[in-house]
């Protein structure tokens, strides 16, 4: 699977960019809003951290069997960074999130950049997308209910695993 590398997804007012450290001082700012670590824990990132987490991301997974997947979502028409999405790839299954910074929330821009991604995975020999999302967290559930996932009874600590086959299991004999 590590031949699989983040290019850019282009969706009707998204772009999907492959994250590049670069992105770390804009990106501090998107997700400057404590109220996003509400479900995930922790607390905003500096530039200078965001930038360290993102030369360990752009690096990539130290696990060869694992693929990591990282794009800023920019808004064309207000020429901005609002968020990311991701996909860490393991066999063929990917697990992906999304984040939209909180200026940006409740205009379908985590729906529309996740279904961008997803999309693009349906393209790659990737056959089960997986979501880990907070069983309070509405506005994530809505994002997966929209591109197809169903919540399992898998737990990963206080999340609820949610998946979606992509593959047909026909198709895969």
């Amino acid at each position: 699977m590590s031949s699989i590398q983040a290019e850019v997804i282009i969706t009707e007012r998204l772009d999907l960019l492959p994250l590049r450290v670069e992105h770390a001082e804009e990106m501090a700012t998107v997700l400057s809003d404590p109220a996003l670590h509400t479900f995930i824990g922790g607390t905003p990132d500096t530039p200078q951290a965001l930038r360290s987490r993102y030369q360990r991301m752009v690096a990539g997974s130290p696990d060869p069997a694992v693929t990591w997947l990282n794009w800023v979502i920019r808004l064309r028409d207000e020429a901005c960074l609002t968020g990311t999405v991701q996909a860490t790839i393991n066999g063929s299954i990917a697990e992906i999130a999304w984040v939209v910074g909180t200026p940006w929330q409740r205009r379908g821009i985590a729906t529309e950049a996740a279904h961008g991604l997803a999309t693009w995975l349906d393209r790659r020999p990737v056959e089960t997308l997986i979501a880990h999302i907070h069983p309070a967290h509405d506005a994530s559930a809505a994002v997966a209910t929209a591109l197809g996932l169903t919540p399992t009874d898998v737990r990963q600590g206080s999340e609820i695993q949610w998946r979606r086959r992509l593959t047909p299991p026909e198709a895969s004999d």
